[in-house]
């Protein structure tokens, strides 16, 4: 089975940085490109942890169905560029600071602090990437929903394996983004940032300058 995350990485070349980079009014590209990877981690994370349970994996299904069905991938150079106009339709795939409400409530900020501080991204940026990446993710989930003809229970066991995955295959931001949201936000999870910066963190993770 696809690994999501793998599949959202794949999506942030270095034109996409780029991007990504000037809509936050020039923000740093390593800055950027290890605050998207966090916040890409925390929003799955946030996911799985949401299709857990029947009540919360029929309701994504449900809103995957809806409006997420994959169509914004096409083109999201336009999006991210402002060369775009969106679609009346495509309004609410768009809603960046709804999904993100929706998958993190009041963890919102607490996310966005431990995500600004590992990637050296001011965390007003930290917070504008949130919402901009967020409609990406849930379009990617609602892709491979629909190309893999996934039930519920094929839902939740997608956002389930990645997770696991990504752990195991040595992820720290995967690692801190699920203590996190365990941790029901309660900020202890962010003790652990300052070491993780102090390893080099962002050294052996990304190399971009």
């Amino acid at each position: 089975m696809a690994n999501l995350l793998d599949l959202l990485q794949g999506q942030l070349s270095d034109n996409m940085i780029d991007q990504l980079s000037n809509q936050l009014g020039g923000a740093g590209k390593k800055q950027t490109a290890a605050a998207a990877q966090g916040v890409m981690s925390t929003l799955v994370s946030a996911l799985a942890k949401n299709a857990a349970s029947p009540e919360g994996v029929s309701g994504l299904a449900n809103a995957l169905d809806r409006d997420h069905d994959g169509s914004i991938l096409d083109n999201l150079t336009g999006l991210f560029g402002g060369n775009a106009q969106p679609l009346p339709e495509q309004a609410r795939a768009l809603n960046g600071p709804g999904i993100v409400n929706h998958l993190l409530g009041d963890r919102q900020n607490g996310a966005v602090d431990m995500i600004s501080q590992v990637s050296g991204l001011d965390a007003s940026k930290t917070g504008s990437l949130m919402s901009m990446l967020a409609p990406v993710v849930m379009g990617m989930l609602g892709k491979q929903k629909r190309e893999q003809g996934l039930d519920p229970g094929g839902l939740s066991g997608l956002l389930s394996g990645t997770v696991t995955q990504q752990k195991s295959s040595g992820n720290p931001l995967m690692d801190m983004a699920t203590k996190f949201l365990d941790k029901d936000g309660d900020g202890s999870a962010l003790d652990d940032v300052a070491g993780m910066v102090g390893k080099g963190l962002l050294s052996k993770l990304f190399g971009r300058k």
